[in-house]
């Protein structure tokens, strides 16, 4: 589904980084955190903009910006300032690495990132996290991960993916008909084949081919998934299907599920609102209010509060 990105933070108008640099020096200096005027700053300013601020401000006062917000600030809502101020491939490197590091795998986290995004950006991820941690991003996974989701996800770190709208219409009907053998066709299925075609082709090709399946089983992709796919491999897959039809809809979803009964997955409320405003949340709210019923400003209002709260409602830019 192709559809025009809308966010929700585009840069100031008039922007004055001595003024935002000196109004944030303000807020921060001497008894007492003016929030409010860190909020009202950092969420009306694009990430380029901020980068600016901030290196203003050690140019200006010998800070580093992000050091003074961390120790001025504290739980959830010191981690969307933080990732506010972060380059965006900065921020998904280190939401990386949390979900890798310590006891255990949040491999819902690396799925997230890293099967929703183009070849181009995740060579820039793979780039920026090695810089980071002084760790391949393929390594440290590898590590994390084990079977046809490490596999799977490996094709994906190493960019093997056509490049964006190559598309095959012939070649979509053969591999229709690949992935129809490797499942519903046979008793068992080979994994590999889903693998190959799903981490190979681009998005604009996939699309040609679920059409195709459709057209041969009778069944969506996604039937065709839950019958033959389970656990991490299912998910992941299904991410790639979702992306493909409308990474709107993913996300819109993926909020939902984070709110959804007792207590809230904060984390990923943080992370999809931050690393989507300059992106398309304008369209994640859409689809959000489309598929609930309700908006996700009034979603997410319910679930958080206090200067939290204040600040993600304002990434969000009202209901």
């Amino acid at each position: 589904m192709d559809y025009n990105p809308m966010p929700t933070i585009l840069p100031a108008e008039n922007f004055d980084v001595e003024a935002d640099a000196g109004a944030l020096r303000a807020a921060m200096k001497g008894f007492g955190t003016d929030e409010k005027a860190i909020i009202d700053i950092l969420t009306a300013r694009s990430n380029g903009q901020r980068q600016k601020i901030k290196e203003h401000f050690l140019r200006e006062y010998g800070r580093d910006l992000i050091d003074d917000l961390k120790s001025e600030l504290e739980g959830r809502f010191e981690g969307v300032i933080v990732g506010l101020m972060l380059r965006p491939v900065e921020y998904l490197c280190k939401q990386l690495h949390k979900a890798m590091e310590g006891a255990g795998t949040n491999e819902s986290t690396l799925v997230e990132i890293l099967c929703t995004n183009s070849n181009d950006e995740m060579a820039e991820i793979v780039s920026c996290y090695e810089n980071m941690y002084d760790r391949p991003l393929v390594e440290h996974m590898c590590s994390e991960t084990s079977g046809h989701f490490r596999r799977l996800l490996t094709l994906i770190v190493t960019g093997v993916r056509d490049p964006p709208g190559t598309v095959d219409a012939e070649k979509a009907k053969e591999l229709a008909q690949a992935l129809y053998n490797a499942g519903e066709a046979k008793l068992g299925t080979d994994e590999e084949v889903f693998n190959r075609i799903l981490s190979h082709s681009s998005f604009a090709q996939l699309r040609l081919i679920f059409d195709e399946y459709k057209q041969l089983s009778g069944q969506t992709i996604e039937q065709a998934i839950k019958h033959e796919m389970s656990g991490v491999l299912h998910d992941a897959m299904m991410a790639i299907v979702e992306c493909v039809q409308s990474p709107p809809t993913f996300f819109a979803t993926r909020l939902f599920k984070a709110m959804d009964g007792i207590g809230t997955d904060d984390t990923t409320l943080i992370r999809i609102i931050v690393s989507r405003s300059e992106i398309d949340l304008g369209n994640i709210k859409q689809e959000f209010e489309r598929l609930y019923d309700r908006t996700l400003y009034s979603a997410v209002k319910s679930e958080t509060s206090g200067d939290y709260k204040r600040a993600l409602c304002a990434l969000l830019g009202g209901c």
